[in-house]
């Protein structure tokens, strides 16, 4: 079936079955790619944007968490966004930037790593994956010169290990290791903060977990782009745990809410206002 009657996207057989899906459509249809077409000249309208994303380490792994908050200018977009998703079986990926870009980069890099594992029989390394999220942000630098800007942050663990690793990009796509933990998005200054004094080597799961909570409640103190949890309509942030044992696993609502009930009740109970 040719590419016509298929939507424009070519056989396999055409690319020689390369094991990169993004070199694939780049040599036989770029402009099927988020970053593949070319704007026309004009002022950009406001578009909604995705804010904020940490990730850290524990003893047997590694944690993500985003808050929900979208916005749009001075305006909330929306309250219910979801900016971390599982990459693969072993590594997870939180967005920060252009929201609708950045969710279709997140599509296109799970289908990457797909396509390499079916082409070769086997997963990338985690630091190949890094990689490859890096080729992908770099290719998206004429949006990003234009305000369309996409920064992520990359983490997992080696399959057969238990030591989470952590990677976060600039919007060439310049790609770097972090230690211990990390954030970004507008807010990540503020949570970079807590996690520098609530994190410690000996983490636990559980414990990570309220780590990551605290940090974004933090973020949301000071931050108007980035959303704390909302006790009325029971919005949660998203959190992503990946071990070795289990993988990527989403951290359920009923997990949370706990959670978030403890840090609210000991603030109110320290009267502190921030």
């Amino acid at each position: 079936m040719d590419s016509h009657h298929r939507g424009g996207i070519p056989s396999l057989d055409a690319a020689g079955a390369s094991s990169s899906f993004l070199d694939f459509v780049t040599a036989t249809n770029p402009a099927l790619l988020p970053f593949g077409r070319s704007l026309p000249a004009g002022q950009l309208p406001a578009t909604p944007h995705g804010t904020t994303i940490v990730a850290l380490t524990f003893a047997g792994g590694v944690l993500m968490a985003g808050d929900r908050r979208a916005t749009m200018g001075t305006m909330i977009a929306n309250r219910h966004i979801e900016k971390v998703f599982p990459a693969d079986r072993y590594s997870v990926l939180g967005i920060a930037g252009t929201a609708g870009i950045a969710i279709d980069i997140v599509r296109l890099f799970q289908v990457e790593l797909e396509h390499y594992e079916k082409i070769e029989g086997t997963q990338l390394s985690l630091e190949g994956k890094a990689n490859r999220l890096g080729a992908m942000i770099r290719a998206n630098l004429p949006m990003a010169l234009q305000g369309l800007s996409v920064v992520p942050l990359f983490a997992g663990v080696e399959t057969g290990g238990s030591e989470g690793r952590l990677y976060s990009y600039d919007v060439t796509g310049g790609r770097y290791a972090e230690l211990e933990h990390h954030s970004v998005g507008s807010g990540s200054v503020f949570a970079r903060g807590a996690l520098k004094k609530l994190w410690r080597p000996d983490l636990d799961q559980d414990s990570a977990v309220a780590v990551a909570v605290e940090a974004l409640v933090d973020a949301s103190d000071d931050d108007s782009a980035t959303g704390g949890p909302d006790l009325v309509r029971k919005l949660w942030p998203v959190v992503y745990v990946v071990t070795d044992d289990d993988g990527a696993t989403r951290v359920p609502p009923e997990t949370l809410a706990p959670v978030v009930q403890a840090i609210v009740d000991r603030r109110t109970a320290e009267g502190r206002e921030a």
